[in-house]
């Protein structure tokens, strides 16, 4: 779960600085930094419910 975890953020990183790029890059006259952000958007979405999902389902245990 650790490395699905950690993958997950790497992506939604490298989406960011591509979105970064395009902004610099294009200077507002594609749709590719939009689509990066909705891609960053589209990746935490899901990390978080997969988070949630490991957490019910007991591969992310309470410490306590």
């Amino acid at each position: 779960m650790k490395i699905v975890v950690i993958v997950f953020l790497l992506l939604i990183v490298a989406s960011l600085g591509s979105a970064l790029f395009y902004l610099v890059t294009d200077r507002g006259q594609s749709k590719r930094m939009v689509k990066a952000l909705a891609l960053r958007v589209g990746l935490s979405i899901t990390l978080f419910l997969l988070l949630m999902a490991g957490h019910y389902f007991g591969f992310i245990a309470d410490k306590m």
